[in-house]
């Protein structure tokens, strides 16, 4: 398949939650096969069975063996379990979470040897995923694992965006899990991030405080002070655009996010609140810093609506969205430096010339 459109991977996620009905009601806008070509993993009966049980009938699509045979302006699917399979909608049972692990596995795969240029995956079920040979809390820590880097989850709108210092831990460990050396390492990559997935040139980065009311100067916990205060005056002294501790009650009530670039929370739910709060229904939890662009809907699996068609395609969409536009901007700035190294070699190589 010859194309310059995106090749975006969709896994089905939990068979009995609502990740086939986004992919269905998304795609009734025929519109979007002018953007990308989409891949489906999800298993084939699975599928037809929506299709024929909801009412989705119109949903047409190509039957792919792989990802070799996918077609260009067309929604591709790829069978990725076989053999009889049992659908409660609405339900968590065991068969939803093999579905969906069987999906994740196959769509990395073909992510990670460079077939895809995104994956958006729909919402999984972070206990029935669970197996032997899957022992991850979330997409995050797979795709981690998969490309051998430690990326970070991003919550985003167009004028939000919201960073974690630590993922899916338990809050008992967040205090011991920082460490002067793992910020900085975290604040280099957010920035990294945002210029080369973003164009932002000179990032702005705001650092929540982990104590209540940043510690208080110490009286709360000395963590804030030790920690964080001499990290992000480090950045300072170097240029960099990096202001913390700030007191995280009062931070997005008080309207301060609106002037950074992006956030950093010091756990998951200090982010993820107020996050949600503002943006629920139309954000999308990027994981940045890997090697490959993974997306997906701020939200899970829904089983409470399961079925019904009731689900909102605004996230979903606004994940496909964010996906290709990351892979435009990647593509655009690997291009300027690989013509910017063509001309400075083309250059070295003149003036050696005339030395000659």
């Amino acid at each position: 398949m010859k194309s310059n459109k995106p090749v975006i991977g969709i896994t089905c996620g939990d068979l009995n939650g609502v990740g086939l009905e986004l992919i269905f009601e998304s795609f009734k806008e025929k519109k979007l096969l002018e953007l990308f070509t989409p891949v489906i993993y999800a298993p084939l009966k699975a599928v037809n069975y929506y299709r024929n049980n909801l009412g989705y009938n119109d949903f047409s699509f190509n039957q792919a063996n792989s990802i070799n045979d996918i077609q260009d302006r067309k929604i591709n699917v790829i069978n990725t379990t076989s053999g009889e399979i049992e659908i409660n909608i609405g339900e968590s049972t065991p068969t939803g979470g093999q579905i969906a692990r069987e999906a994740l596995i196959t769509a990395g795969k073909d992510l990670k040897e460079g077939s895809l240029n995104a994956l958006v995956t729909c919402p999984i079920n972070k206990n029935n995923i669970q197996s032997d040979d899957f022992k991850y809390p979330g997409h995050t820590e797979f795709l981690n694992e998969l490309d051998g880097s430690d990326g970070v989850m991003i919550l985003m709108t167009n004028k939000l965006r919201v960073a974690v210092y630590t993922g899916h831990i338990p809050v008992s460990q967040v205090a011991e899990s920082l460490t002067a050396e793992k910020l900085k390492a975290k604040i280099e990559q957010i920035s990294n991030i945002l210029q080369l997935d973003f164009n932002i040139t000179k990032p702005k980065i705001a650092v929540l405080g982990l104590n209540p009311h940043a510690g208080d100067e110490g009286l709360i916990g000395k963590e804030d002070q030790e920690i964080i205060l001499p990290v992000c005056q480090e950045f300072q002294s170097k240029g960099d655009l990096v202001y913390g501790p700030h007191p995280a009650d009062g931070f997005f009530g008080s309207g301060a996010y609106q002037k950074y670039d992006a956030i950093l929370a010091m756990y998951h739910d200090q982010g993820l609140i107020p996050f949600k709060t503002l943006s629920f229904g139309q954000g999308v939890n990027y994981t940045g810093g890997l090697n490959f662009i993974r997306t997906s809907p701020d939200h899970g699996t829904a089983f409470d609506i399961a079925g019904k068609k009731e689900v909102s395609t605004s996230s979903f969409l606004e994940a496909i969205y964010a996906a290709i536009d990351i892979y435009k901007r990647r593509s655009l700035n690997i291009d300027l430096k690989e013509n910017a190294l063509q001309v400075s070699n083309k250059n070295h190589k003149g003036r050696r010339s005339q030395i000659s």
